[in-house]
């Protein structure tokens, strides 16, 4: 693939993230912040080709767990996944069996119950059909559309509250259920970030195809317990490096280099602060 230009949408913070003079430097042995923890639990989706994948053996595949992977490292610390659907990630942050919960939408709604670091990457909203759809070629398309909306995720809303567009939504658990229900004509869409779209659309190749409508940049971050500001910016400066020294660059290739999905800019994305 060729040269990935990186857009610095504002400062990266980097003086904002020297509260720690070393990633592992503050509450050292403090099990109430993820610094003083020798092993992180990260809640990753099964059900995410490219981004979080559960595989028969049971272990975990795609950008998500690549991402967690080099910040624990950054840390100097292991890392240990489990399962997280969009309907679980809360309950298992406040019940402390994950300690990060990734793929989580930026949202303030969410930020009155969580803290998040990051976000680690920008996307876009888009549209997956099916193949044969020639109706929809936009976000106003939709309308009146039966829309998938997997409890918890928050996509589907965002159309039908944000946009303004009056679709159907029809709930599912997942995106396999989504996938599903497109395919045998439950539904007429699923919409959620360009790059889980991107990843359901490769195990099917020629069955569905992506609007390419491209709106709502949604930045992805990643969801914490509040109250533990030094493990927040710990996880911000590992998000930094990964940025700095091409990691970022490589995993998004690695994950969707041949999804048809664009690579030609990879934004990195603008810090929203701890606490």
């Amino acid at each position: 693939m060729g040269f990935l230009r990186m857009r610095r949408r504002g400062a990266l913070a980097v003086a904002g993230l020297l509260g720690c003079a070393a990633l592992t430097g503050c509450a050292a042995g403090d099990e109430s912040s993820i610094v003083g923890k020798k092993t992180l639990v990260a809640g990753v989706r099964p059900d995410l080709p490219g981004l979080g994948w559960r595989r028969p053996d049971g272990r975990f595949e795609g950008l998500d767990v690549d991402v967690a992977r080099y910040l624990a490292e950054r840390m100097g610390k292991g890392v240990r996944f489990v399962p997280a659907l969009a309907a679980d990630r809360e309950r298992l942050l406040h019940e402390r069996r994950i300690d990060l919960a990734l793929t989580f939408w930026v949202e303030p709604e969410w930020q009155l119950r969580l803290a998040f670091a990051g976000p680690y990457y920008l996307s876009y909203q888009d549209i997956l059909v099916r193949a044969g759809e020639r109706d929809v070629r936009g976000v106003r398309d939709l309308k009146g559309r039966d829309l998938c909306a997997v409890t918890g995720a928050g996509a589907a809303e965002q159309v039908i509250k944000e946009r303004q567009v009056a679709a159907v939504p029809v709930p599912a658990r997942n995106y396999d259920e989504c996938m599903a229900m497109l395919q045998d004509g439950r539904v007429d869409a699923i919409t959620t970030n360009d790059t889980i779209l991107a990843g359901l659309k490769t195990r099917r190749p020629g069955k569905f195809k992506l609007v390419n409508a491209r709106f709502g940049e949604r930045r992805t971050g990643i969801g914490m317990r509040r109250g533990d500001p030094d493990g927040c910016e710990a996880l911000n400066k590992a998000i930094t490096r990964m940025y700095q020294d091409g990691t970022m660059i490589r995993l998004m290739d690695k994950w969707f280099g041949t999804s048809g999905l664009d690579l030609s800019g990879v934004a990195v994305p603008q810090f929203e602060g701890c606490e």
